[in-house]
C-alpha cells in the first residue's frame, strides 16, 4: 500500500527505533519503489513510496525540534540510517490480490487518542514497543490507529482507531501522560513529552476492515 510521502516511509522505517529496518528498492506496476514493512501470520504487509533519487541509505534525523530524511550513499553524519536492498527481482512471489486477505484486521475503536497512545505499551515486552500509528483515510475523513494481534491457535490481529475531524498534518503524536492532558499532534519535539510516529497513508486498503458508508 502506498504510503503519502517519502517522510512516512523514513519515520516508519527509523523514528524510535533503536534498530532501523531494511528497505527495499524493486520495480512495482512499472515504477521503481521503495518498500518496508510488517510480516504478519500469513501476509506480507508493504508499505511503499516512488523511488526519485538513488542511494545505500536513507537518512533520518530530528534535531533542533525537527525531522529530515534523504536518500544517501555513506553514514558519515550523525543520523539514524536504514538500509537499502536494491532487487532485481520481484520482492515476493505472493498474491497481491485483495479479494481474499489471509489476516485481515478487525477493526475495533477506541474511544479517544489517550486511549490509542496507551495502548502503545506492550507488558510483556516492555523493551520492544512499536511507536508507529496508521494514519488513513476512510469515508471522506481521516481514521488512526494502532495494530495489536491475539495469538491463540491462529493469530487473530485487530486495527484499534479513533476517528480524526480531518486530515492529519502533523506527523507525530505528542503525550502529555504526566500532566495528564490528552494527546495532541505536533511537528516539533520538546524535551520531557512522549512521542507516536504517524505514518499515513495515500489511499485506505482492505486490509484494515472498515466499513464503507
Amino acid at each position: 500500500m502506498e504510503l503519502s510521502t517519502f517522510n512516512d516511509l523514513a519515520r516508519f522505517v527509523c523514528a524510535f527505533r533503536e534498530y532501523p529496518l531494511r528497505v527495499y528498492s524493486h520495480e512495482f506496476k512499472g515504477t521503481r519503489v521503495l518498500s518496508s514493512g510488517l510480516t504478519l501470520a500469513n501476509t506480507l504487509l508493504l508499505f511503499y513510496t516512488p523511488m526519485t533519487k538513488f542511494g545505500r541509505y536513507i537518512s533520518y534525523n530530528a534535531t533542533r525540534g525537527k525531522e529530515y530524511s534523504d536518500i544517501v550513499e555513506s553514514t558519515k553524519n550523525i543520523s539514524t540510517y536504514a538500509p537499502i536492498i536494491h532487487l532485481e527481482s520481484e520482492i515476493s512471489p505472493l498474491s497481491t490480490e485483495t479479494e481474499n486477505i489471509a489476516d485481515k484486521f478487525h477493526p475495533i475503536r477506541v474511544k479517544d487518542l489517550g486511549s490509542l497512545a496507551r495502548l502503545t505499551y506492550n507488558p510483556e515486552l516492555p523493551d520492544e514497543t512499536d511507536l508507529a500509528l496508521y494514519a488513513i483515510p476512510h469515508n471522506k475523513t481521516w481514521v488512526i490507529g494502532y495494530p495489536t494481534s491475539l495469538e491463540m491457535d491462529n493469530v487473530f490481529y485487530q486495527f484499534n482507531y479513533v476517528e480524526l475531524d480531518s486530515e492529519p498534518m502533523k506527523p507525530f503524536v505528542k503525550y502529555h501522560g504526566h500532566e495528564g492532558k490528552e494527546p495532541e499532534l505536533s511537528d516539533s519535539f520538546e524535551h520531557g513529552f512522549s512521542y507516536l510516529s504517524i505514518i499515513k497513508l495515500k489511499n485506505e486498503h482492505p486490509i484494515f476492515g472498515l466499513k464503507k458508508i
